[in-house]
């Protein structure tokens, strides 16, 4: 049965340690029940002592009786009763004493010596959650504000991307822009920049002359309301008028009925030059109070009218009176004064919004990371804590119940040693003090008031673009093989292989054995974690530093940190249907090919760490000949860390599915992994044959070269090693056909009398054995793109290279072969040939690799 350390877990912490502590609060009361039932016990002794003590005292107040008669027998029965109680009463006070002194007073000093253990012990567990959720709080909101940053950035970029775009490919091309277009006639020249009486203005949806532009501006800058207006820090514009105020004066004096028109026409003005908006971003022009607009000096200038120039001042402020800077005396100090003026205390005053959107998402990037490493670090020390404090609340507990098995003995002893009458009393007593058993006990709350084994929640960083590059433990297994470039995690394979390599320094097979088995300290364990968990490779000087035990647990923790186990919680309900199948139904055979259907869904790398785990710990099994009992203690250790459920419950706590599943994993390995890896090899086959088809090559030229190559290498091998019987010239065709030795005609390549066209030279022999061959890749054209011969066995015979013309052969000719005929396809010689034995080597065309 699991002890305390391994049974009060939640995903909170709080939930698990609340039902314990809960459970020891519950035996605080118990001891002070007892406690009270001792303390009334010594009180009602000691009343009754007190009682028969004074029954003398009253028998003596009676004159007249047994004093005035000495030696009758009943003056002695009276004075041995009166005697007899004095004596009770002595007895009774005893009794009270030495419940007092051995139970009441040494028991009260313990409970409450007890009761502040598990108290300071609740408190501390508390404090340190409490701080731990405290900064998970704190990650979160760090977390949402660096993938609101990031989000800001990409949005940035967005904007850029759609705003450079050219106005055809625009989505926002449908919206029109307003703009002023100035046409210049073609027979005149541009004017010069600085003449604008040669300007032709576009006003709303009229087109004016300069001269008529300044019969609209001078009413405008006498009619509409200026003045001044102050901006906090740039200072203060003089000539200014509200957007209303213009509005107002175009719907009443240009007979301007709507808003909208009259707006157009303020946009029109600034994008002339006529108006500018001030103390906000942008040249919108809008029907507002709060929105104010200068009246530039364009617009005096083309209508005639004097512009308020700035007077001289000792103050720094910026021009007033027009945009151009040479109207303003300190101007040039302005500029120089707050070029070096932080006013809002910014370290980076220079930066453009996008890179200060960069710079605020990498800021938050790492305060993010630094919130989860302290977190990490939090839950870390909180785990230490609360696997010291739960074994040593799990002694307090046992100590508890040993106590009041001590306290009753005791209580009855006191009663017995001083009162043989009450003989049947204290054997009843002391019968209930056999029956009391702290294991016992102890197995009764584990049992009915445990919550949860000991499976961490990490909390990782996440990163806003899926890199897993910084950390290791508390990362999904795929993710961290990807990283890694490998099919199994690179922390699983070096501490395995750092274990292999460093069994021999044990001294024996029961120290070999005991690796796995060792209780070792979460604090060492979590240490060691802390040193590597920075996603690179683990470095064996690293594991070095610390006992073997400490780098096999390490391997524990991490797959007890997985955010799913290494047999996916997915599969669960099919693992438990598997063995709550009654054994009459199903052999071992048929439950073995139902875990292989089962394994074969989970993802390749979850199978490859798993069969890496089962490869050591089989062979460690193997290797130190270890028996059943340690089989069974390390499938019960393994067996949190191979499958879990994805939620645990009362009843999931109970089940022993996981450990029958790792058993089954050791004593079937080969027959449930080799399986495995041939259904994954035919998958990856068939999907590569069926996603990759080979794709015919147009590059004749080269592929002409290669076989004129592979054909002389063929011709240097024959000729080495056997020699040829001669053979008639091909005549007029390019090249031909021998019959193959030991094939019949129907397993020939068919022959073709006449060239093939430029569309069958792609289409050859070897697309009749596809269905043999299964392979596409050896498509390999011979000289002029006609087919290399083959034997149907699949052996080559030996090609004759041809020469441009098509006429030479380089075997000798033969005699007995001259003359041949060609009937229905196939070759009938004129005259018996001879065939000759094969002798020498016979070559072999093996498929070519992809």
């Amino acid at each position: 049965m699991p002890g305390f350390a391994e049974s009060f877990w939640s995903s909170d912490y709080a939930a698990g340690l609340s039902v314990l502590f809960g459970k020891l609060q519950q035996g605080v009361m118990e001891n002070r029940q007892v406690l009270t039932i001792a303390r009334l016990r010594a009180e009602a002794e000691e009343t009754y002592g007190q009682r028969l003590r004074d029954i003398a005292p009253a028998a003596d107040k009676v004159s007249s009786g047994f004093a005035r008669d000495d030696g009758a027998t009943v003056r002695k029965a009276y004075d041995g009763m009166r005697s007899e109680m004095q004596e009770a009463s002595r007895s009774h006070q005893r009794i009270a004493q030495s419940i007092r002194d051995l139970v009441v007073n040494p028991f009260s000093r313990w409970c409450d010596a007890h009761e502040a253990r598990v108290q300071e012990s609740q408190d501390e567990l508390q404090s340190r959650i409490k701080a731990h959720d405290r900064q998970a709080d704190v990650v979160k909101k760090l977390r949402s504000n660096y993938f609101n940053k990031c989000r800001l950035v990409e949005d940035l970029e967005e904007e850029n991307k759609l705003g450079f775009q050219d106005p055809e490919t625009s989505p926002k091309q449908a919206q029109p822009i307003p703009e002023i277009k100035v046409q210049a006639t073609k027979e005149e020249e541009p004017a010069p920049a600085d003449d604008d009486d040669d300007d032709i203005y576009e006003i709303g949806d009229e087109i004016y002359q300069p001269d008529q532009m300044k019969k609209i501006l001078s009413p405008m800058l006498s009619t509409i309301k200026m003045g001044e207006t102050k901006v906090p820090i740039l200072g203060t514009y003089l000539n200014t008028s509200a957007g209303s105020d213009v509005v107002e004066y175009l719907q009443r004096n240009m007979g301007i009925s709507s808003v909208s028109y009259a707006e157009r026409i303020g946009q029109d003005l600034i994008t002339n030059g006529f108006l500018r908006l001030i103390g906000n971003v942008g040249s919108t022009f809008a029907n507002s109070s709060k929105l104010f607009y200068q009246w530039r000096p364009k617009a005096f200038k083309v209508s005639g009218v004097p512009e308020k120039k700035a007077t001289i001042s000792r103050t720094f402020s910026l021009p007033t009176a027009g945009s151009d800077v040479s109207d303003s005396p300190v101007v040039g100090t302005v500029s120089e004064y707050l070029s070096n003026w932080n006013v809002l205390n910014n370290s980076h005053p220079n930066e453009s919004p996008s890179q200060r959107l960069h710079r605020e998402s990498r800021e938050a990037d790492e305060k993010y990371k630094a919130g989860v490493r302290k977190l990490d670090a939090l839950r870390c020390e909180l785990e230490e804590a609360i696997f010291l404090h739960l074994k040593f609340l799990e002694r307090c507990e046992l100590d508890r119940l040993k106590a009041i098995k001590t306290v009753i003995l005791d209580f009855s002893g006191t009663i017995g040693n001083v009162i043989p009458s009450l003989q049947s009393t204290v054997d009843k007593m002391l019968l209930f003090q056999e029956t009391v058993q702290p294991l016992g006990d102890l197995r009764y709350l584990l049992e009915n008031y445990r919550t949860g084994s000991y499976v961490p929640k990490v909390v990782v960083y996440e990163n806003y673009y899926n890199k897993v590059d910084e950390q290791t433990f508390g990362v999904d297994l795929e993710a961290r093989a990807r990283a890694d470039r490998k099919r199994v995690p690179a922390i699983v394979t070096t501490i395995l292989m750092y274990l292999d390599q460093h069994y021999p320094d044990l001294e024996g097979d029961e120290a070999r054995r005991g690796v796995w088995l060792v209780d070792v300290p979460l604090t060492q364990v979590h240490k060691l974690r802390a040193m590597v968990n920075d996603g690179k490779p683990v470095s064996e000087e690293v594991l070095g530093q610390f006992d073997i035990p400490i780098v096999a647990n390490l391997l524990k923790q991490y797959l007890l940190e997985l955010p799913d186990s290494l047999v996916s919680s997915h599969v669960y309900e099919i693992v438990r249907t598997i063995y709550t199948t009654p054994a009459t139904d199903t052999t071992d055979t048929s439950r073995i090919a139902i875990l292989q259907q089962t394994l074969s869904q989970l993802r390749l790398t979850n199978i490859a760490t798993l069969d890496a785990c089962m490869n050591h710990f089989t062979r460690l099994i193997d290797l130190t000949s270890a028996d059943e009992e340690y089989i069974a203690d390390l499938t019960s250790s393994l067996a949190p860390c191979i499958l879990r459920p994805r939620t645990e419950t009362s009843l999931t706590m109970e089940e022993k599915h996981s450990v029958r599943l790792v058993r089954d994993l050791f004593s079937h390995k080969s027959a449930i992994f080799g399986e495995l890896k041939r259904m994954s090899t035919l998958n990856h086959s068939s999907s590569v044959l069926s996603n990759r088809p080979r794709a015919i090559s147009t590059d004749e030229s080269n592929r002409k070269a290669l076989v004129e190559e592979r054909n002389r290498a063929l011709v240097e091998k024959a000729t080495a090693s056997r020699s040829r019987a001669p053979s008639p010239a091909p005549g007029s065709r390019g090249h031909r056909r021998d019959r193959s030795s030991g094939g019949g005609p129907e397993t020939r390549f068919p022959i073709q009398t006449s060239p093939p066209s430029s569309a069958e030279r792609h289409r050859t022999s070897i697309g009749s054995m596809e269905g043999r061959l299964k392979r596409t890749s050896l498509d390999v054209p011979s000289l002029d793109d006609a087919p290399p011969a083959e034997t149907t066995n699949g052996s080559a015979q030996v090609p004759r290279t041809v020469d441009p013309e098509g006429t030479a052969d380089f075997r000798e000719p033969n005699p007995a072969r001259m003359s041949t005929r060609f009937i229905g396809g196939k070759r009938i010689p004129s005259s018996p040939p001879h065939e000759a034995a094969p002798r020498g080597v016979t070559l072999e065309d093996k498929p070519m690799d992809d």
